[in-house]
């Protein structure tokens, strides 16, 4: 894929990776729409800001009719509630799902025909190294972010027939918003942003953007015992 010939959407494009990846790609030439629950804080010249909840499935659908020339969308689009599993509000649960899984889906569901029609391209997913591994806390996120790892893998499928190849991004934790109270290393947003746009643009189907992301990936294999040598 040559960027410089795409018509891209960003999801969540006014701040962190989002805004990164939206720099990014006009870097590289690209046209880009950038959604965003309130567009007007979108302040990168020469993008069309969309004002877009990926939670609400009506602003979705008006973004795929306004959008009709993309090419290539990034489902960025995040949230962050810190819920446990067990004693979390449940509401938080709900959108933690609403946006990483029901929102990526709507978005996929409502562009793959646009992107189809307009030649063919791709959807990338911003997943995490949290996919695979959880720590204990942040259950609701882990447990979202494991569930649009398998939409990925699903939709790659379905879609691959007709043009369109799904990628997903896993990264570990990096200097945004979100991770402001974290304690660990974090990598900087526009380094991702460049690793996620190369990969795009030699056909991958799965980038693994740092070493957390590649260490997990390995570990799988080894099973509990290898994630989580604790337990005994």
């Amino acid at each position: 894929m040559n960027i410089s010939e795409q018509v891209a959407f960003v999801t969540g494009a006014n701040r962190g990776l989002g805004r990164q990846l939206t720099l990014e790609l006009l870097s590289r030439g690209a046209k880009v729409y950038a959604g965003a629950r309130n567009p007007e804080t979108i302040d990168i010249p020469g993008v069309t800001p969309v004002k877009l909840d990926v939670t609400k499935p009506d602003e979705v659908a008006a973004a795929a009719i306004l959008a009709k020339d993309v090419t290539l969308i990034i489902n960025n689009a995040g949230s962050s509630t810190g819920a446990s599993l067990l004693e979390g509000d449940v509401e938080k649960i709900q959108l933690e799902f609403n946006t990483h899984f029901f929102g990526t889906l709507s978005m996929v569901r409502s562009f793959a025909p646009v992107i189809e029609k307009n030649g063919g391209g791709s959807i990338l997913n911003i997943l995490s190294a949290l996919s695979w591994f959880s720590s204990g806390t942040a259950g609701a996120y882990t447990a979202a972010k494991a569930a649009e790892w398998a939409l990925t893998n699903d939709l790659r499928l379905n879609l691959y027939p007709r043009n369109v190849r799904v990628a997903g991004l896993h990264v570990g934790f990096m200097e945004t918003d979100m991770t402001t109270g974290v304690d660990a290393p974090k990598s900087n947003p526009s380094d991702i942003a460049k690793i996620a746009i190369d990969g795009i643009e030699s056909d991958s189907f799965e980038i693994l953007a740092d070493d957390t992301s590649r260490m997990l990936q390995g570990a799988l294999a080894g099973g509990i015992s290898a994630l989580y040598p604790h337990l005994t």
